[in-house]
């Protein structure tokens, strides 16, 4: 049967998840990926507080604190997140925490932090920002502007991450999808969606197309996390549509947990927006009825 497959649909043959080992340690192509990203994310920040200062007044001094600050915030909050929502072992870690994030299995075989949650990343990157900003005593709503345009371009080597590391399958591709059979990945014998690439497209590269052209509209200018929120919420929501839903959690009704996260995330992007867009107008009649005083005071 698998002569009748493309190289494609039997990539997973041919790839090994693990990119090289240092001695016992296997260094997994999803590993590089994340820090691909981290790096990339990093970068693009600095590129837009260079190119356009007015509109992120964030130094680099800041930024590269800031950095460090949110990436421990994202894993803290990616690992407990995955552990509270989808792994089915949350009371067992709950009695012993310090095993969260312990990287060993039971033989001490070295085996790396596995199962993290994007919506439990976004809560821990949340909470740290908002005692980043009491720290240095900044504003939080232009740190996370930045955030919101750096972060989706830097996603999409995360979701290619996952599919390189066989993980985040697709749902069983149908026999009469004549698009899917040729772009679906065999996985033990079974074919299906290549789910994590359709995530890295619409997640990553839409995303941040929708946030580029909001950071042009003057009255979206401090809520473009908000922005984030929803778009990637709605993207996340369409692309579940091909994601196999977690074995443990299946489907609530006809959604999976990865929509009600995304659900909940679209509110709070949109409240967001409505508050930043608020604010704005204020701040601009404010301004308007400044100007008029200025001029009748000088004429």
């Amino acid at each position: 049967m698998i002569e009748h497959y493309s190289f494609w649909n039997t990539i997973y043959m041919h790839f090994d998840p693990v990119a090289f080992n240092i001695f016992s340690i296997s260094v997994h192509w999803y590993g590089i990926a994340y820090v691909c990203a981290l790096v990339f994310a990093l970068f693009v920040a600095h590129f837009f507080i260079r190119i356009n200062p007015a509109r992120f007044p964030i130094s680099k001094q800041l930024l590269d604190s800031y950095f460090i600050w949110a990436e421990i915030g994202v894993i803290i909050g990616a690992r407990i997140g995955y552990v509270l929502i989808y792994d089915p072992d949350r009371f067992w870690y709950l009695a012993h925490p310090l095993e969260i994030f312990n990287p060993f299995d039971i033989d001490g075989k070295f085996i790396g932090i596995r199962g993290m949650s994007f919506h439990g990343g976004v809560i821990g990157f949340l909470l740290v920002s908002y005692v980043f900003i009491k720290a240095k005593r900044v504003a939080l709503l232009p740190l996370l502007d930045l955030v919101a345009i750096s972060v989706p371009l830097a996603y999409v080597f995360g979701r290619v991450g996952n599919f390189l590391n066989h993980e985040l399958f697709g749902r069983v591709v149908s026999e009469t999808d004549a698009f899917g059979q040729k772009v679906g990945i065999l996985v033990d014998g079974v074919l299906r969606y290549p789910s994590q690439l359709l995530e890295a497209i619409l997640e990553g590269l839409v995303v941040f197309v929708i946030i580029i052209i909001s950071s042009r509209v003057k009255l979206l200018t401090n809520a473009l996390i908000g922005v984030y929120g929803v778009s990637y919420g709605l993207m996340r929501f369409v692309a579940e549509y091909w994601r196999e839903p977690d074995p443990q959690l299946g489907l609530f009704g006809s959604l999976s947990m990865g929509q009600i996260l995304s659900l909940i995330m679209i509110i709070l992007g949109a409240l967001v927006i409505i508050y930043a867009m608020q604010n704005n107008l204020r701040n601009n009649s404010q301004n308007n009825l400044q100007g008029v005083r200025n001029a009748s005071s000088k004429s």
